[in-house]
């Protein structure tokens, strides 16, 4: 038993603020602002200036590729090509990987105001595969080592550029796929237990995570799903599949169905195929890429809705924003569900007539305020191709917020670092629109509470309430009274997870698969 005693930002239905919460056998006992008797004599933390919140949760990410590439070359801080050329000799260096992965690429970033080339990538390592992926994680650059193995699978594909290496859109999913089945299981298991490492020091506790990219009968769904299971840390994982296969899903058992990819609407801004109702500036009649047409999205939605699913897909652009939204309505008309939690990812540029669909058919917004004012993607960039009235409607939180809408947040990793503090700095001190800003108490309830319910977790976690789960964290300060504009300064001090202090996961691949593989615990 364990008494914390300060601030205890509950995130329950009233934004409480209490100054007691007892934690027994990993469950939250009472929380109030006085101490029972009883409990006076357990142990007690005090926080003093510091504050207790519920563990965060990163309601979208690409975790098997997170994990992958927070093992790899992360160039997204870099300054210039050069700079990243130099790192990328180093990490060539040290790594003794048969293939070489990095990851955050931007032309816009960088002084040079181009992505690095196949030749470029060609004079660091011309003997091992060299994949190189852009920071929005729809497009890649190859050297020849790796061209030389990929040529055949994606020389007839949309986004084939052999001449400067760059893959996108059909192109990069087939490069994505070979790379990912080619690691070596045993690599990959490492790679998610350092994962989890990471995520959990930066106060999360779950994640929802699309899978299904890449590996042979879509595998990397059952090792999730078992390394979910297996780890003994406290940590969760919730697993949408990332695919339009009504059937092989509910075969597989999963609740969810949905993510990027295979149930990608349209592509993004990096690449100017997301699918927007207007033209790119200067780009005559283009307006990007939708991938489907109504009536598939429609098919999947319906059949999916009609089998009890809780659907996801991803829309960037307002054309794509619109047909998930009219999808979705056609197959919630079609097959009435009251609680089904379906939900659009991204959002970045949603619509009025598609936001009054979400308000009133309750679809949820797993979004990604780290897109705002971002380094790799930056407000000249979006203004330039969309033009200013255009990308002035990005990312409108406030609107969203007051339509009723629910929203969560998520880092879209490995595209942005899994953060959340970032994530409420963001949303909170919005550097594109200040008038779409969020209060600090719902930018916690966007990263913790709302997150939980996305999935149907909220009565077992998400809030510190009595009878709850004790799934908590400690932060450097109050959010809700210190100084707004100093919310980025914020440090997690401690990750509880089922009442226990995080401790860094060191287990082994054979006994996480084996308790996985028999656990029947919800991922």
């Amino acid at each position: 038993m364990k008494v914390y005693h300060g601030a205890i930002l509950t995130v329950d239905s009233e934004d409480s603020v209490k100054s007691y919460l007892v934690e027994d056998a990993g469950k939250i006992v009472y929380v109030g602002d006085s101490l029972p008797e009883q409990y006076k004599g357990a142990e007690t933390v005090e926080l003093g200036s510091k504050a207790l919140t519920p563990a965060f949760v990163d309601s979208h990410q690409h975790f098997a590729s997170f994990a992958t590439f927070n093992a790899g070359l992360n160039v997204m801080e870099a300054e210039s090509n050069e700079q990243i050329l130099d790192w990328a000799n180093d990490f060539a260096k040290r790594t003794k990987s048969k293939t070489l992965i990095a990851f955050g690429a931007s032309p816009y970033s960088v002084k040079e105001g181009t992505l690095v080339s196949r030749e470029q990538l060609d004079s660091v390592d011309s003997e091992r595969p060299f994949f190189f992926v852009k920071y929005d994680g729809h497009a890649c650059i190859v050297n020849s080592a790796l061209l030389k193995k990929v040529e055949s699978k994606v020389k007839n594909l949309r986004g084939y550029h052999p001449d400067t290496g760059e893959m996108n859109q059909e192109a990069f999913f087939a490069v994505s796929d070979y790379i990912t089945n080619s690691i070596p299981i045993p690599e990959l298991f490492t790679n998610m237990y350092g994962a989890v490492n990471y995520e959990a020091q930066n106060g999360i506790g779950m994640v929802h995570s699309v899978s299904g990219v890449g590996f042979t009968g879509d595998l990397d769904i059952n090792m999730e799903k078992w390394f979910g299971r297996g780890l003994e840390s406290g940590f969760q994982m919730r697993i949408f599949s990332q695919t339009m296969n009504v059937k092989e899903v509910k075969r597989r058992g999963f609740p969810r169905i949905g993510g990027c990819f295979k149930c990608a609407l349209d592509g993004c801004f990096g690449s100017m195929d997301a699918a927007m109702n207007e033209p790119y500036v200067d780009q005559g009649d283009y307006a990007g890429v939708l991938y489907y047409t109504d009536e598939q999205v429609t098919e999947f939605c319906k059949e999916a809705n009609r089998a009890g699913l809780q659907i996801e897909m991803h829309a960037i652009g307002d054309r794509a924003f619109d047909q998930a939204t009219r999808c979705l309505k056609a197959a919630l008309d079609d097959y009435p569900r009251t609680d089904h939690r379906h939900g659009i990812i991204h959002d970045c540029l949603p619509t009025e007539e598609g936001i009054k669909i979400c308000s009133d058919y309750d679809i949820y917004m797993p979004m990604q305020t780290a897109f705002i004012g971002w380094r790799q993607e930056p407000d000249e960039y979006l203004e330039k191709i969309m033009g200013p009235e255009r990308a002035a409607r990005l990312n409108p939180m406030r609107k969203l917020w007051d339509a009723g809408i629910l929203i969560s947040a998520g880092s879209d990793g490995p595209c942005t670092d899994p953060n959340p503090i970032d994530w409420m700095d963001h949303a909170v001190n919005n550097p594109s629109a200040p008038e779409q800003a969020l209060t600090p108490k719902e930018a916690l309830r966007m990263c913790t509470y709302n997150g939980y319910k996305t999935t149907f977790d909220e009565k077992e976690r998400g809030s510190l309430e009595t009878g709850k789960i004790a799934d908590m964290v400690i932060l450097s300060d109050n959010p809700y009274t210190m100084d707004s504009t100093k919310l980025g300064e914020l440090k997690v001090e401690e990750t509880i997870l089922g009442g226990k202090t995080f401790e860094p996961y060191t287990g082994k691949m054979a006994s996480t698969l084996l308790k996985g593989m028999k656990s029947k615990a919800m991922i």
